[in-house]
């Protein structure tokens, strides 16, 4: 690890203040981030059928050969606070990049300017982590999983009562979003494994040493987090799977760049 210069140490001093001080800052950052996201839902809100449009396009295309299948809500409420939702939902993601700067800006000062370099990277590997994985469940494993689910309908005949899916609206929200955040939360996985290998908390060799119970773990989570089917479960423990494996190499990449500059730091 980077031992704070000098110059580091004068800058840390700088930024010391009294808790009330500390307090009210984060006031700030918090009323920024709660006007951001009040905006973002306002702006999401205003387009939620759309957005609902396209969050039940995976649902719309398996059912396209019955064009007279159609979603059901049950409550005279229920289709309003599905809308509150996809806006809330939409506004959060819309609103991530003003609120992640807000709690950057806050605790930035309060850092070393090695550690501030060091966590950026990380900073800015979240969202597209979250992306990633968002695209992953939406246009990979939700379709397969609708289609698994749908296949289980049973027409009826005389003397036999048929089974047609009639999806509620608030129902499938839930389950989609469900998914999009286990999923999106699951791929920061490598993100945080680098992490607290950059900042010497864990080892590649520790890593690769339980790979075993790792695998375990994995599989448990997404037998937890995904519907109980076994295809929804290994779309997400393969890929679990396989970041795990890419966070060994990252961490051994950065445990051989900073073997690098200690070899090099008592030359300079």
């Amino acid at each position: 690890m980077n031992k704070p210069t000098a110059e580091d140490e004068a800058a840390i001093d700088a930024t010391k203040a009294p808790l009330m001080d500390h307090l009210i800052e984060l006031r700030r950052r918090l009323i920024w981030s709660l006007v951001a996201f009040v905006l973002c839902f306002l702006v999401c809100f205003y387009f939620a059928k759309p957005i609902y449009g396209f969050l039940t396009e995976p649902l719309a295309v398996a059912l396209k050969s019955e064009p007279s299948r159609h979603m059901i809500a049950t409550g005279l409420t229920e289709t309003f606070f599905v809308y509150v939702k996809v806006g809330m939902f939409a506004g959060v993601c819309l609103a991530f990049p003003v609120i992640a700067t807000q709690l950057w800006l806050f605790i930035a000062p309060g850092l070393y300017r090695h550690e501030r370099n060091a966590f950026l990277p990380f900073i800015a590997a979240t969202p597209f982590m979250f992306v990633l994985g968002f695209a992953f469940v939406f246009y990979v494993m939700l379709p397969n999983a609708i289609r698994f689910f749908v296949s289980f309908d049973t027409h009826g005949g005389p003397d036999t009562l048929g089974i047609e899916l009639q999806a509620r609206v608030s129902e499938y929200l839930d389950f989609v979003m469900t998914l999009i955040f286990a999923f999106g939360l699951c791929f920061q996985l490598p993100v945080l494994l680098a992490l607290l290998g950059r900042v010497g908390i864990i080892t590649s060799q520790q890593l690769r040493s339980v790979w075993r119970y790792a695998v375990v773990g994995m599989t448990a989570v997404a037998a937890i987090l995904t519907p109980p089917d076994i295809f929804s479960m290994l779309a997400l423990a393969v890929p679990l799977i396989a970041l795990y494996v890419i966070s060994i190499f990252i961490v051994w990449l950065i445990e051989r760049d900073r073997a690098r500059k200690d070899a090099a730091a008592p030359a300079t």
